[in-house]
């Protein structure tokens, strides 16, 4: 019998650790990118997150890979929410989205359509 020996958390680990520097590597390439591409990453890296178990090294690289870290929170935010966002970037786009609103409100955006005005 030819049976498979599976593989042990700190290979996974390993997998998920070149699979989040390549897609913070697309993330930030000011070449173009293919969709094709980019979805092999983030279809490849889903799985390695399903079978890695959560704690102190998986934290690290998520702390250490900010895409990664945001593909993550949202495979988990039905359960998590936005647990792994910075709480001062989600007031400043609470903030900065209040401001708009309230500009919106008040007129202040007419005739500024497309960047003019």
């Amino acid at each position: 019998m030819n049976a498979t020996k599976p593989q042990s958390s700190s290979s996974n680990l390993t997998v998920t650790h070149v699979l989040a520097q390549l897609l913070e590597r697309l993330e930030h390439s000011e070449a173009p990118v293919g969709a094709e591409q980019y979805r092999s990453v983030v279809e490849h890296l889903v799985n390695e997150f399903h079978v890695i178990p959560s704690g102190a090294e998986l934290g690290a690289l998520l702390d250490a890979h900010p895409a990664a870290a945001e593909l993550y929170e949202n495979m988990h935010y039905d359960v998590a929410g936005l647990c792994r966002s910075s709480l001062d970037a989600a007031t400043t786009a609470e903030r900065l989205a209040r401001d708009a609103i309230e500009r919106a409100m008040r007129g202040e955006q007419k005739g500024k359509i497309h960047g003019q005005g």
